[in-house]
C-alpha cells in the first residue's frame, strides 16, 4: 500500500479494523443501498431510489455494464497513476462529478450544502438541481471556490428560465446542463403506490422561492392550474402544514395568505415544458455564454443534431431509469454515441454507475468524464457531509486501482482495446 487515494483509503480502513471498527459507509453499493434504506423513511427511499415502471431499465443500465469485460494489461509499471483530465478547459483531479439529484431534504437536512462541500473539498464539479432543497446561491458560497455547474429544467415560462441562468451565471456555475428527458414525470409506481410527490409539501422547490420571476408568477397567478379535488382530512391538513412550515417566509403568513398553497401550485404547473424542442436550444445560446450540455440523449440521431447544433456536451443518460422504463442501458449506446460525436461533444456518462470499475468502463467506451448519482445520495442518507465524501473517495479509490492493476498510467490510457463486450 502507498500513499495515493487506494492506499490512505485501505490503511485507514483496515488500521481501524484492527480496533474492530468497520467503516461507517460501506465500500460497495448493494451494501451502501441497504444501509440507506435502514435510515431512510419509506417515501424518501421510493424516491431516491425507484425508476419507471418495472424498473427495467434500472436493471438495463446495470446489465449494460456488467457485459463490458475489462481486459487488463501486464507489466506495466503501475508505481504511479494520474487520474487528472481536462474537461471545459480546466485541469480536474479525477474524471467524476456529481451528478444533479433534486430533493436531497429527503436524503438528509444537510441537503444540497452538504454534497457541495464534500465536492468541494475533492476537486469535484457538483451539478445542481433545478429542483434542489437549497438555492443555488447558497451552496456556492459553501463551496467557495468549489467547481459548481447548474441543471436547468426548461419550464413554461421562458422568463424562469432566464432567471435561472442569470443567476447561475452570477453564482460563477461553469456549465449549464439542459435536462432533455423529463418534460413529463416519468410513470414511478414506487412513488405512485405511496401516492407522495415531494413537491407538494414545498420539498426540492429551493431554487424557485427566492427567485424574482417565479414570486412575480406567484402573485399574478398565471400559472396556476386548475384546482384538483383533494379529500380534506387529518393528513391533508398534515400535509397543508408541512408544506407552509417548508415555504420560504412566515409560516403564520403562509397559513394565512395561501400564498404557499399557491407557490407550490404555480411550480408543479410551470416547472417543466412538454413542448421543449432544439429551438429553446437555440434560445438558450442567445441567454448565455456558458457552456452547454445536453442532458438525457442517448439516440445517435439527436448526437449528430447536437454536434450540428454547435453544443459543448452532451450527458448521456436514461435519468437512473426513472423515466422511460426499458431503454436502452447507457453502458450500450456509448460507443456508438462516441463515434458519432467524432470528439466533436465532451461526452458524460450517467445512468447505473456504481463504483470505481464502471467509471473506469464508461471512459472506455467513449465517454470523456463521468457523472455519480445514487450512491452519492445514500453516502448522504447515511453520513451527510462525511458519507459524501467517503463514497466519492471509495470509487476514485477503485477507480486508481483498476487503472494501476489493468497497466493504465493515465486516462488516455483507458480505450477501447482495455475492454471486451459480451453480446
Amino acid at each position: 500500500m502507498d500513499a495515493s487515494i487506494a492506499g490512505r483509503q485501505q490503511r485507514e480502513i483496515y488500521a481501524q479494523g484492527m480496533s474492530g471498527i468497520t467503516p461507517l459507509i460501506p465500500t460497495d453499493f448493494y451494501q451502501l443501498e441497504s444501509k440507506a434504506k435502514k435510515v431512510l423513511s419509506k417515501k424518501a427511499y421510493a424516491y431516491i431510489a425507484g425508476g419507471a415502471g418495472l424498473q427495467n431499465t434500472i436493471q438495463n443500465n446495470l446489465s449494460a455494464f456488467s457485459k463490458v469485460k475489462i481486459r487488463p494489461k501486464m507489466l506495466k509499471d503501475s508505481s504511479q497513476c494520474d487520474m487528472s483530465i481536462e474537461l471545459l478547459g480546466k485541469k480536474r483531479t479525477s474524471p467524476v462529478l456529481l451528478c444533479p439529484i433534486g430533493v436531497l431534504e429527503l436524503a438528509h437536512p444537510g441537503a444540497d450544502i452538504a454534497v457541495g462541500k464534500a465536492a468541494a473539498s475533492l476537486g469535484v464539479p457538483f451539478i445542481f438541481s433545478s429542483q434542489a432543497s437549497e438555492p443555488m446561491e447558497k451552496v456556492s458560497q459553501s463551496m467557495a471556490s468549489g467547481s459548481r455547474w447548474f441543471q436547468l429544467y426548461w419550464s413554461k415560462s421562458d422568463d424562469l428560465v432566464k432567471s435561472f441562468v442569470e443567476r447561475a451565471e452570477r453564482c460563477q456555475c461553469e456549465a449549464i446542463v439542459v435536462t432533455l428527458d423529463t418534460t413529463l414525470l416519468g410513470w414511478r409506481p414506487y412513488d405512485l403506490n405511496l401516492g407522495y410527490l415531494p413537491f407538494l409539501e414545498a420539498k426540492g422547490i429551493g431554487q424557485y422561492m427566492p427567485d424574482p420571476v417565479f414570486n412575480k408568477l406567484v402573485d399574478d397567478g398565471s400559472y396556476l392550474p386548475p384546482a384538483g379535488k383533494t379529500k380534506v382530512n387529518l393528513h391533508t391538513l398534515l400535509t397543508l402544514l408541512r408544506m407552509n412550515y417548508r415555504y420560504e417566509g412566515s409560516f403564520f403568513k403562509n397559513l394565512v395568505s395561501g400564498r404557499a398553497l399557491r407557490g407550490v401550485r404555480t411550480f408543479t404547473n410551470v416547472y417543466s415544458n412538454p413542448a421543449l424542442s432544439w429551438k429553446e436550444i437555440a434560445k438558450l445560446k442567445k441567454m448565455t455564454d456558458l457552456p452547454i450540455f445536453l442532458k438525457g440523449i442517448h439516440h445517435p440521431d439527436d448526437v449528430s443534431i447536437a454536434v450540428s447544433e454547435g453544443v459543448n456536451g452532451i450527458i448521456v443518460s436514461n435519468h437512473g431509469g426513472r423515466q422511460v422504463d426499458g431503454a436502452i442501458g447507457i453502458a450500450s449506446t456509448l460507443p456508438e454515441i462516441a463515434e458519432i460525436a467524432d470528439q466533436k461533444l465532451t461526452i458524460i456518462a450517467d445512468s447505473g454507475v456504481r463504483s470505481g470499475a464502471d467509471v473506469f468502463k464508461a471512459l472506455a467506451l467513449g465517454a470523456n468524464a463521468v457523472c455519480i448519482g445514487r450512491p452519492y445520495a445514500y453516502g448522504l442518507a447515511i453520513g451527510g457531509e462525511t458519507g459524501v465524501r467517503d463514497v466519492i473517495l471509495h470509487i476514485l479509490a477503485e477507480l486508481e486501482l483498476t487503472m494501476r492493476l489493468t497497466g493504465c498510467r493515465n486516462i488516455d490510457e483507458i480505450d477501447n482495446s482495455m475492454i471486451s463486450i459480451d453480446h
